[in-house]
């Protein structure tokens, strides 16, 4: 009887311990799992859209608000050819056709637009720049600007280059 004490006591103690332990595995496991999930939805509140072969996206979408980061356009058609060769308004009418299709990805048009940066090899062109702008954005709530005289851009017959930044409601 006196072994049976000895033997059963300290056998009561482990299956105490062992139970304690798995339900505390329990417990971190569904922490874990938690801890999983709110990582899975935070990974996905970003999206690329519209891949480019150079190694970058034409369009970021962050949700939250849905805001659209769109990638510097320059003047090339849908094929990857130079619109505009030497012609300033030729090249800013098909960057303009760019971020409007840009946009559209992301389910947004120039009126969400907040943000547009420019960059132009001559300033000269300006009022052209302008005009062809005011063609596409609300005028009566015109986007913040920026706009950067730039020696010149990625390849020597790119006249202007001009990103954006969309915001589109819930």
């Amino acid at each position: 009887m006196n072994l049976r004490k000895y033997v059963l006591l300290p056998l009561l103690c482990l299956l105490g311990f062992a139970a304690g332990w798995a339900q505390n595995q329990t417990v971190n496991q569904k922490k874990t799992t938690k801890e999983k999930e709110t990582m899975e939805k935070q990974q996905t509140n970003v999206r690329f859209i519209n891949r480019a072969p150079a190694g970058y996206s034409h369009v970021v979408e962050v949700k939250g608000g849905r805001t659209l980061y769109i990638a510097g356009q320059i003047a090339l058609d849908k094929d990857g050819n130079l619109v505009g060769r030497g012609d300033f308004r030729a090249q800013v009418k098909q960057v303009f056709e760019n971020l409007k299709a840009r946009l559209e990805e992301g389910g947004a048009s120039f009126k969400d637009v907040v943000k547009l940066n420019y960059y132009l090899t001559d300033a000269s062109d300006l009022q052209a720049l302008r005009d062809t702008r005011n063609s596409y954005i609300n005028t009566e709530n015109p986007p913040a600007s920026t706009l950067v005289v730039v020696k010149q851009l990625v390849r020597e017959e790119y006249l202007v280059e001009i990103e954006a930044v969309a915001v589109v409601g819930e």
